[in-house]
């Protein structure tokens, strides 16, 4: 019985804290993180105020838990794992790039941007914890493209000649500035032009194996 109820309390235990991290991680993401109101993440969340202090020390606190147990995963699953075992990553990044635009218009999200860029921007100047937790992500995920298209070499879908570190900062970089693009101009058109922008860069980096394959689909 005693063994049931402690794993009852650290299931309810995770679920508030859960719900915590989800109620920031809207707050955050619609108003920034300084301007996130503690009131309004806890009235989200279905708790009292004490109750997140009770998980979290601070406001500070909760931002870190945002970006370690909700951004991490969510960059992995959009951008990471899709090219964790591939030899054809051009392919994967494209379908990433349309498949991500794509939904982010449909959810209505083109006005406010990528939630890691914006926290990366807003908070990495001011604050070590920030700027170290978002470097390290965009370090992993700089690095997971590189060997991507390092594995793509040596498979032949990938041209010999392409610096794979310079074209996965690229990446990376393209990705801000598309999504930046559509929240500064709040054009879904504009994004999904520029999308298609950086599939076509990415379509002149295709080895002859992969051209190819794809000439005889």
């Amino acid at each position: 019985m005693f063994e049931f109820m402690a794993t009852s309390q650290a299931a309810r235990t995770e679920a508030t804290r859960g719900k915590l991290l989800d109620a920031t991680f809207d707050e955050v993401y619609h108003n920034g993180f300084q301007a996130a109101s503690l009131n309004n993440i806890v009235a989200a969340a279905g708790i009292t105020k004490g109750a997140l202090f009770h998980h979290f020390e601070s406001k500070q606190s909760l931002g870190y838990a945002l970006v370690d147990d909700l951004l991490a995963p969510i960059l992995d699953a959009r951008w990471l794992a899709p090219l964790a075992d591939t030899d054809d990553p051009i392919t994967v990044l494209q379908t990433s790039f349309r498949r991500h635009i794509r939904d982010d218009i449909k959810a209505g999200n083109v006005n406010y941007g990528c939630p890691m860029n914006n926290l990366a921007q807003e908070m990495s100047p001011l604050d070590k914890g920030f700027h170290r937790r978002l470097e390290t992500m965009y370090d992993t995920w700089r690095a997971t493209i590189a060997d991507a298209l390092a594995r793509g070499q040596n498979a032949g879908n990938v041209r010999s000649d392409v610096d794979v570190r310079a074209t996965a900062t690229l990446v990376v970089v393209g990705q801000i500035g598309i999504w930046s693009t559509a929240k500064h101009s709040q054009s879904a058109k504009l994004m999904k032009d520029a999308g298609e922008a950086m599939c076509a860069t990415l379509e002149t980096l295709r080895g002859t194996v992969n051209r190819s394959r794809r000439s005889r689909r």
